[in-house]
C-alpha cells in the first residue's frame, strides 16, 4: 500500500513538472509565432515536444534492455534534440519573466521615490507661505472695500493721490496678497493630498526592497556581481523544469513497477491428484506395452519412453523440467510446461516466436500478457539454452506443441526445467 501511494504522489508531481514545462513551452512557442495562427502551430509544437520528451525515456532503456541498437540510438537522438528545444524554451521564459519582474520591480520603486520628493516639495513650499486667513474670510473683506466710495474716487487704485486714498489702496493689496497666499496654500494642501493617496495604495516594503532580492543576497554571499548571480539563478530554473519534466514520470513508474505481478499460488488439490494419477498412467501405459510386443517401437509416447529409460546425467542448460517443491507457478511457467516440450539440439525458436505463442497462452486463458522482455527472461531463468544469432535470440533444444495436442499435455502437466 505504500508503495503505491509513493507512486501516486510521484506520478502526481511529476505530471506537475511536466504540465508547468509544456506550458512555458507554449507560451514561449506562441511568442515567435508572426501572427496568432502562426503562435499556435509554434506553441503545439513546442507543448508536443516537450511531452515526447517525457515519454522518449521509456523508449531508450527498453530498446537498450533489447538490445535493439538502432532504436536506442534513434531515441537518443530524439531525445537529445526535443530536449534542447525544450530547454532553450525554457530559459527564454525564464529569463524573459525574471527581467520583467526586477524590471517592473525597478519601475515601481523608482515612481515611489518620485513621489516621495514631489511630497517633500510641496510641504517645503507650504511652510514658505506667510500666516494668513481663510481664502473665504478673506475675499469677503475684499468685496467690502470694493463696496466703498474710494474704490470709485481711484478707478479701483489705479489713481491714487493723497492721504486717504493710498492708505485705502494699501488696505486693498494686503488683503489681496493674503487672498494669493491662501489660495496657493490650498492648492499645494491638494496636491500633499493626492500624493499621500497615490503613496498609500503603494506597498513600501516592494519598492523599498531590491529589484531582485534573490539575486542581491546571492551576490552578497558569493562575491559574485548580480547580473552573473541572476543568470545563474535563470539556468538553475530552467534545468528545474526540464530535468523533472524529462525523468519525473520515468523514475515514478520505475519504483512503482506497475507491470510486475505478484505470482499466481497454484491450488494444492491438482497438485496432488497430478502426483497420484501420474503413476497410474505409467503403469497402464506399462502393462499396454507388454501385452501388446508386437507394436511397432515408434508408436510409443514420449512419456512411456521417458518412464522406460534410464534418467542421464544433468547437463549444464539442459531441459530437465524440473523446479523446487512448493515453489509456486508464475504464468510464464505454466506457459512454458503447457506449450513448450524439450526437442533436439537442432531444434530451435526465436524470442519473437515465444512471446507470440505465450500472448496467444494468455488470450486463451483470459490472462494478462507481461511484457516481452520480462517473459524472456523468465524463460532463460528457467535453464534454457538461448545464443544471440544476428539480430535475434534463438532458445535452442525447445519446440511449440502441436495444436492437435494440447488437450492431451493438458491432461498430464509436463514439469519445469530447473535454472542452472
Amino acid at each position: 500500500m505504500a508503495r503505491h501511494a509513493l507512486g501516486v504522489l510521484g506520478v502526481v508531481a511529476a505530471g506537475i513538472l511536466l504540465a508547468v514545462s509544456a506550458a512555458m513551452n507554449y507560451r514561449f512557442g506562441f511568442s515567435l509565432g508572426k501572427t496568432a495562427l502562426d503562435g499556435e502551430i509554434y506553441g503545439a509544437a513546442s507543448a508536443a515536444a516537450d511531452c515526447f520528451k517525457a515519454l522518449v525515456p521509456f523508449f531508450l532503456f527498453a530498446a537498450i534492455r533489447n538490445r535493439m541498437w538502432s532504436q536506442a540510438f534513434a531515441a537518443a537522438l530524439v531525445w537529445a534534440v526535443v530536449t534542447s528545444y525544450s530547454m532553450t524554451s525554457a530559459l527564454g521564459h525564464a529569463a524573459l519573466n525574471r527581467l520583467d519582474t526586477t524590471g517592473q520591480r525597478a519601475v515601481e520603486a523608482a515612481n515611489y521615490k518620485d513621489l516621495r520628493a514631489d511630497s517633500k516639495r510641496a510641504q517645503d513650499q507650504l511652510t514658505w507661505i506667510p500666516a494668513h486667513r481663510p481664502a473665504q474670510t478673506v475675499s469677503a473683506e475684499l468685496n467690502v472695500i470694493k463696496a466703498q466710495r474710494p474704490w470709485l474716487v481711484t478707478r479701483e487704485c489705479t489713481e491714487v493721490s493723497g492721504k486717504a486714498a493710498r492708505e485705502f489702496c494699501q488696505q486693498f493689496h494686503k488683503l489681496n496678497a493674503e487672498l494669493a497666499s491662501a489660495q496657493q496654500s490650498q492648492k499645494l494642501e491638494s496636491r500633499i493630498s493626492e500624493i499621500g493617496a497615490k503613496l498609500a495604495k503603494t506597498a513600501g516594503g516592494t519598492v523599498m526592497a531590491e529589484a531582485d532580492p534573490q539575486a542581491s543576497v546571492l551576490a552578497k554571499i558569493t562575491g559574485l556581481e548580480v547580473d552573473k548571480v541572476q543568470t545563474a539563478l535563470t539556468i538553475f530554473v530552467a534545468l528545474l523544469i526540464e530535468i523533472g519534466s524529462a525523468f519525473g514520470m520515468y523514475v515514478a513508474f520505475a519504483y512503482w513497477r506497475i507491470n510486475d505481478r505478484a505470482p499466481e499460488r497454484a491450488p494444492a488439490a491438482p497438485a496432488m491428484a497430478a502426483a497420484t494419477v501420474a503413476p497410474a498412467v505409467r503403469s497402464a501405459a506399462a502393462a499396454a506395452a507388454a501385452a501388446m510386443p508386437a507394436l511397432e517401437p515408434l508408436a510409443a509416447t514420449d512419456e512411456e519412453q521417458a518412464a522406460a529409460e534410464p534418467p542421464a546425467p544433468r547437463r549444464l542448460n539442459a531441459n530437465d523440467n524440473r523446479l523446487p517443491r512448493g515453489v509456486p507457478d508464475s504464468d510464464v511457467q505454466r506457459f512454458y510446461r503447457e506449450r513448450v516440450i524439450a526437442a533436439s539440439e537442432s531444434s530451435s525458436l526465436t524470442s519473437t516466436e515465444l512471446y507470440e505463442e505465450y500472448c496467444r497462452w494468455c488470450e486463451d486463458n483470459e490472462k494478462e500478457p507481461f511484457a516481452h522482455p520480462r517473459v524472456t527472461r523468465e524463460i532463460g531463468e528457467l535453464g534454457v539454452k538461448k545464443e544471440r544469432i544476428g539480430k535475434r535470440t534463438r532458445y535452442f533444444g525447445i519446440a511449440l506443441r502441436s495444436e492437435a495436442g494440447r488437450q492431451e499435455d493438458k491432461k498430464l502437466p509436463t514439469p519445469l526445467p530447473r535454472a542452472a
